[in-house]
């Protein structure tokens, strides 16, 4: 079976786009990356908490969810994004998994909540999937980041219109896609965090740090 990663590969292998587009972009986001403008929340802190509406608008608290167990928290761009419809997809498909471990999963985006219920929708998902509209909680885990002026030009169309009815008044910042295991306490305990947008944690390693994480409770 093919990891989540050569998922990924395969199908940014099969994105037409010139190559000079796809090399502005991949310059700007390794410029961003080095200078560590988006470090994401680091092993050991302790995650912030906080609030956001899900796909139907209720309201999900993270330390809720911890209360329960483990949670792995997912940032993802958008729907529009067909590396994170793959990946939310990956991560469905594994829940099975996660919830013998008493593992919860949690998704959120900068999109709206009809935005997420499309997603949610689209692809079966039956764990937490929430709108960070003001992208309050992105910058608090620091996974928060403006796509440079000079790389607009090269974006996809679909992208544009996305980003275009994402955020009106025209910003256009979106989060790292990154993915952290935190233990019951809200501490990181693994993570994923990178400006390569083509590659996301494995559903098998998160899964692995949860059982460790579970092993060491005892």
């Amino acid at each position: 079976m093919q990891s989540l990663n050569e998922i990924l590969a395969a199908k940014a292998a099969s994105v037409q786009r010139p190559e000079e587009a796809k090399r502005a972009i991949n310059e700007a986001f390794a410029e961003i990356e080095a200078a560590g403008l988006v470090p994401g929340v680091e092993v050991g802190e302790r995650a912030p908490d906080f609030t956001l509406p899900n796909a139907v608008g209720a309201k999900v608290r993270l330390s809720e969810r911890l209360a329960e167990g483990p949670v792995v928290l997912i940032f993802y761009r958008g729907s529009w994004c067909p590396y994170c419809n793959l990946e939310l997809a990956a991560y469905q498909a594994a829940l099975p998994e996660f919830r013998e471990a008493g593992a919860r999963l949690v998704a959120v985006s900068p999109q709206l909540p009809d935005d997420a219920l499309s997603m949610q929708e689209r692809h079966d998902l039956a764990y937490d999937v929430l709108s960070d509209a003001d992208q309050e909680v992105m910058a608090a885990y620091r996974v928060r980041f403006e796509l440079p002026e000079e790389i607009k030009p090269h974006l996809l169309d679909v992208t544009v219109a996305a980003l275009a009815r994402q955020q009106p008044d025209g910003r256009w910042s979106l989060p790292v896609p990154a993915t952290f295991v935190l233990d019951s306490s809200g501490v990181v305990r693994a993570r994923h965090v990178t400006m390569n947008y083509r590659t996301r944690m494995e559903p098998a390693d998160a899964l692995r740090a949860v059982r460790e994480i579970r092993a060491s409770a005892g």
